[in-house]
Formats: C-alpha cells, structure tokens, sequence
C-alpha cells in the first residue's frame, strides 16, 4: 500500500481545516453533523481542534456498497441526527468524489430548516466531480486513486488506519484472498 499522508500530516491538515471553521462559525453556536462511517475517525478529531460551544450529531448517507468505485443509489437516513432547526450546521464528510453525496445530504439536511449549513471534507478527489457543488472547507486535495485509512474503507476494512494509504493491485489481489478464505470457513 502506498502510503499519501502520514499520521502526523493529517493531524496538522485537520487542524488547519479546524482553525479555518473556527474563524468562520466565530462567536456562534455550531452544529456540526458527521456522515457516517466514514467520517467517524476526522470527526472525534475535528471536533476536539474546535475550541467553541457545539453541538455533534450524525446522518447515514451511503451510495457504494462492498468493492465498488461505481455510485449507486444514495440512501440517506436522518433518524440518528440531531434537531437542527434554526441552528448553524456544518457537514463533515470524508471524501468529495463526484459530489452528489455530499450535495444531497446538504438538501436533505435543508428539508429541516437550519439556519445555514457548510460542508467540510478531509479529502477531495480531483478529477471526479460531477456536480457544482463545492464543499466549504477542504483539508487535502488528493489525486483520483482508491484510498484508505482515517475513516476510509475498502469492503468496510482499513478504517483503523492512522495514515491515508492507497491501494494497490498487490493489496487488492491479497483483500480478495482472505474473502475467499473467510468463505471456505463458513460453509
């Protein structure tokens, strides 16, 4: 696996992101709702980078399912989230590909009448975007390769990662090695 951030490089760009939020949201209230799971891990760091009154909550929102890189249908559940009415709302995500993801769950959020609502990525993959969309804050701009770690998975594995690695073949062929082995022990 090819290693594009170290643990120490995404904390400094988490950080940066934070103090940009900060300013922004000074002297308010924020709201900040994480998209699960993969903004889990920019999220519990986010949050602690921030040094202002917040409240946190969450929103399922998912469109790829196992190994694909290809969108599917988005599904988007708000029963885990927080009221948000009248409130100041930043949206935490951990990648902008395409964009529809992030635009959806930014009309779906406005369904429940925030008083504003501001994205934020830890990454943004160039190339990809599909939409006009354009997420608030950024942390890293990143080239068009199948990355994870800090939150982002591979058929739901590599979340734990301290570091953003993209995969290679050799990583892919060896991921589908230990699936087949894990179904040869359960039949």
């Amino acid at each position: 696996m090819k290693i594009l951030y170290d643990e120490a490089t995404l904390h400094r760009g988490v950080a940066e992101m934070a103090a940009e939020i900060e300013k922004a949201y000074e002297g308010r209230q924020l709201t900040i709702v994480g998209v699960l799971t993969g903004s889990v891990v920019l999220l519990a760091d986010l949050i602690r980078q921030i040094e202002q009154p917040m409240r946190v909550g969450v929103i399922q929102a998912s469109s790829y399912r196992g190994a694909t890189t290809e969108r599917g249908d988005l599904i988007i559940n708000s029963e885990l989230m927080l009221d948000i009415s009248g409130r100041d709302v930043l949206l935490v995500d951990d990648i902008f590909d395409t964009g529809h993801t992030l635009e959806n769950v930014v009309e779906k959020l406005h369904e429940f009448s925030p008083k504003s609502v501001k994205s934020a990525v830890l990454l943004r993959k160039q190339g990809r975007q599909e939409t006009e969309y354009e997420p608030d804050f950024t942390a890293f701009n990143i080239p068009d390769e199948f990355v994870v770690g800090y939150g982002l998975d591979y058929e739901d594995m590599y979340r734990n990662l301290p570091f953003l690695g993209a995969l290679e073949q050799e990583d892919l062929d060896h991921h589908e090695q230990m699936n087949q082995e894990t179904q040869v022990i359960k039949t």
